[in-house]
């Protein structure tokens, strides 16, 4: 079995250097990523370099569950998600010491706990829609399009310009040229094809 080792390098030069010194006497190869907040995988270069050179048998190596992601929560989803992937990972110290290659009681339990914390992120979401509202408000991005620019684009409409032109002269997405066009009963000449 083969060890691929992986270190997280951040801000502290000294937590760098003690993940290198447990994991090179140890590792076949050594890979370093970059402190990011990017949690998914396909997201992170370094860890996906990683990851393609552990093959059969092998076992990506980090020091503890923490180094694989901005914080520990976030490094045991982590985990999760390179387990669920078929990566045998192997952490050397801390909560989440040992090799895992499949369900066990700790992976269970990082499940549980994502689910929950998802679960709490939903149900804050849906709090501060539901207070906004209480109180005359809205959510979400605030529609930033002034009454001169649907103007234009209703002009240039009926002009015979295609939604992308129009678009790209107003500097708004094409869905937002297709709302303002379909806004007031004028569906018809949003979705019409011109020549």
């Amino acid at each position: 079995m083969a060890l691929i080792g992986l270190v997280r390098v951040g801000a502290d030069p000294q937590d760098a250097r003690s993940q290198r010194q447990a994991l090179e006497p140890i590792c076949s190869r050594l890979f370093e990523e970059t402190a990011s907040r990017r949690r998914l995988i396909k997201n992170r270069p370094g860890l996906l370099a990683a990851v393609a050179e552990v093959g059969d048998g092998d076992a990506l190596t980090v020091t503890r569950a923490r180094s694989l992601s901005a914080s520990m929560v976030d490094g045991l989803e982590t985990l999760l998600d390179l387990v669920d992937r078929g990566v045998t990972v192997k952490v050397l110290v801390g909560l989440a010491a040992g090799e895992h290659t499949g369900d066990s009681e700790l992976l269970a339990d990082i499940r549980e706990l994502r689910q929950l914390r998802r679960e709490l992120q939903s149900s804050r979401i849906r709090a501060g829609i539901r207070t906004a509202r209480e109180h005359g408000g809205s959510h979400g991005r605030p529609r930033s399009i002034s009454d001169e620019t649907q103007r234009e684009i209703r002009m240039r409409r009926d002009r015979g310009e295609s939604l992308r032109s129009i678009a790209g002269s107003a500097g708004v997405s094409i869905g937002t040229a297709h709302r303002v066009l379909t806004q007031r009963g004028s569906s018809q000449g949003a979705l019409s094809p011109r020549p």
